[in-house]
């Protein structure tokens, strides 16, 4: 059993296939999957974590503190400045959400925001005017991270989206679950972020992420979106998700629906998530990028499309 590899059908059954296995027949809904296209895309996978990892280890952490001067020495925004032009070919929208005030209130969410502005911009060469950040922090009402200020910025983000563009969407912040009431859920749950505004203005679902930052990206574009939030393992609602442990082994899971089409328009989109869709992530007072570097979690979860 150890050398095989778990593959679930569209009908829910989880079934257990050779390495090598080109197609798999549930015994339930007796329906064919091709497991070809696995393959292609767990190397194409790798190969992303690699230069990922890679990346990270040239940042040093000693240097995070006189990093985040810098950052903080830039001038405030003006209040209602328009957002930058979205024609860049880097660009990123960063969200951290600490819900000051409230009872759920979490200390670390704006720092990993300005942690991530910070490996942008010093060690994979993002203009600093191409970076949109949303946290309580910032003095103009449109950075406010509420419902309406992300749902924006991520459409700002993908706007006009061309081959060769590097995209990047962060959040920091809560996650949670609800009941899905479309059926393209295997679980009978929409996994969802919380913005600052949720208990007004209510969550923004993985249907809605999906349709908004996934589905638009053209042939040659490419998103890769970091997840630090509970239940947020299948946020983007991709079509395969990999599961990784710190020992280097994986399993990959089919999440294509039959119900919705959940890729792009040609596109490629890498989502790493902090947990499952069924866990909780927790506060540490070390910056993001020094615990990737040194495989501090348990586990790495990767959907892609």
């Amino acid at each position: 059993m150890a050398s095989r590899r778990e593959v679930r059908c569209r009908c829910g059954r989880r079934m257990w296939v050779q390495p090598d296995a080109r197609t798999v027949q549930c015994s339930t809904c007796h329906t064919v999957t091709q497991l070809y296209s696995l393959v292609d895309i767990a190397r194409g996978a790798n190969r992303i974590i690699h230069g990922f990892q890679q990346l990270l280890r040239q940042h040093q952490p000693q240097h995070h503190e006189q990093q985040q001067q810098q950052m903080m020495a830039q001038p405030p925004p003006r209040l209602l400045e328009p957002l930058p032009s979205p024609f860049g070919k880097k660009r990123a929208v960063l969200c951290g959400v600490n819900y000051k005030g409230k009872s759920y209130s979490l200390k670390g969410c704006i720092s990993d925001a300005k942690s991530m502005r910070s490996l942008l911009v010093q060690q994979m060469g993002f203009p600093i005017d191409s970076i949109l950040m949303l946290t309580e922090d910032e003095a103009s009402p449109q950075r406010i991270p509420t419902k309406r200020n992300i749902r924006k910025a991520m459409r700002w983000l993908v706007e006009g989206n061309r081959a060769r563009d590097s995209l990047v969407f962060h959040f920091s912040g809560h996650g949670s679950q609800q009941n899905d009431y479309n059926g393209d859920e295997i679980d009978g749950q929409d996994e969802a972020l919380c913005p600052l505004d949720h208990e007004t203005e209510g969550k923004i679902i993985d249907d809605e992420i999906n349709r908004i930052l996934v589905r638009p990206l053209v042939h040659g574009a490419k998103l890769h979106a970091v997840i630090d939030a509970c239940n947020s393992g299948t946020v983007l609602d991709l079509p395969f998700i990999c599961r990784m442990e710190r020992n280097g082994s994986y399993e990959w899971e089919d999440h294509r629906s039959v119900r919705a089409y959940k890729g792009t328009d040609g596109g490629a989109a890498f989502c790493f998530s902090a947990c499952d869709d069924d866990e909780s992530s927790g506060y540490t007072p070390v910056c993001f990028h020094y615990i990737i570097h040194h495989h501090a979690t348990k586990h790495t979860y990767l959907s892609v499309c």
